[in-house]
């Protein structure tokens, strides 16, 4: 039994089939896959793409999708083990795990970090005690990773660009009033790396890296799949000749849990906003973001709302690319 916990633990042949078989439901393929099965969505935080399209995907493939928010709609889970559980837990992971795999045939988990200590959020501790205790697969709809989103993403830049072995994608910090988690700038890393592209990330300073294990991980990556990754702070060097240009957001990791302590120097970066002026630097490129975004803070109105802007497509690829998931994970368990 496979999970799908991270794109690091499939094939680039492995992701491309499912990326082709979404293609085929874009394109209007139906499919029963999922006729007289159950799916649990596990939501520790809020949603609208990812709820909406794994329901409807679900649905679609004549499945049934049961939508769970512990502490709200369900118990507060705990996930330590050894715990006394005299706080606000009322259940444990391993029999929630245990009990759902017997009513369902798919687990899915959406779990953000809390925000308080990296070391112990980059363990990604939730979604890894669920695939331990599940007798299921599990799906990840983003912890400290976002795969479902790498997988639209590269449907959609694949839509775009056609072969993008070779092609240079910059991944860039944008400013945002909040620090956010850094899931969908780990995995467009793990994403364009496993795919071959040459690979910038631009972000203001040092400061602003990624994880070191997804940074390493994209190295190690593109010596196997013939792409190339640096980092580069320089804004005209990073755009300067482009293929694709996707933003995100990220909270400084030295100041993980102190936000208060980065917000001035955050406020100084403003002017990492994706605007026509960065994008004519490009070679005709093309731009996305995995949204929700906040308009003329990450990008301008105008890169928005431009033909090379292909963020509702990478959107819509959501359902498509979840429906060839579960029905894979359906057909292997």
């Amino acid at each position: 039994m496979q999970h799908f916990l991270s794109t690091t633990d499939w094939s680039q042949s492995e992701l491309q089939e499912m990326i082709d078989h979404a293609r085929q439901f874009k394109n209007g393929l139906t499919s029963d896959a999922l006729k007289n099965k159950s799916i649990a969505l596990l939501f520790f935080n809020p949603s609208l793409r990812t709820r909406t399209s794994f329901e409807i995907g679900a649905w679609q493939m004549g499945g049934h999708a049961v939508v769970l928010e512990p502490g709200k709609s369900a118990w507060p889970l705990e996930f330590e083990l050894g715990t006394t559980m005299d706080k606000t837990a009322e259940e444990h992971v391993s029999e929630a795990a245990q009990v759902l795999s017997r009513y369902c045939d798919l687990i899915c988990i959406r779990a953000f970090p809390k925000f308080e200590n990296w070391q112990d959020d980059r363990k990604d501790q939730m979604i890894k005690a669920f695939a331990k205790y599940s007798t299921v697969p599990v799906i990840n709809m983003e912890t400290i990773t976002h795969p479902c989103q790498e997988l639209a993403h590269m449907m959609a830049v694949q839509n775009r660009l056609g072969d993008q072995k070779k092609k240079k994608y910059v991944l860039t910090w944008t400013y945002h009033p909040k620090p956010l988690n850094t899931a969908v700038a780990n995995s467009s890393l793990l994403i364009a790396s496993k795919f071959g592209m040459d690979i910038t990330l631009l972000c203001p300073t040092d400061e602003y890296l990624l994880d070191k294990r997804y940074m390493d991980i994209a190295k190690q990556q593109v010596e196997t799949s013939g792409g190339s990754f640096n980092v580069s702070h320089d804004i005209e060097e990073a755009y300067s000749d482009a293929d694709v240009v996707y933003a995100k957001s990220w909270g400084a990791l030295p100041y993980f849990g102190h936000w208060e302590q980065e917000k001035p120097i955050r406020d100084q970066y403003k002017h990492f906003i994706v605007d026509q002026q960065k994008m004519s630097m490009t070679n005709n490129g093309i731009f996305s973001h995995c949204l929700p975004l906040r308009r003329n803070i990450k990008a301008t109105d105008e890169v928005m709302d431009a033909d090379y802007c292909f963020a509702i497509d990478e959107a819509e690829n959501r359902l498509h690319v979840q429906k060839a998931l579960m029905s894979r994970l359906i057909n292997q368990s």
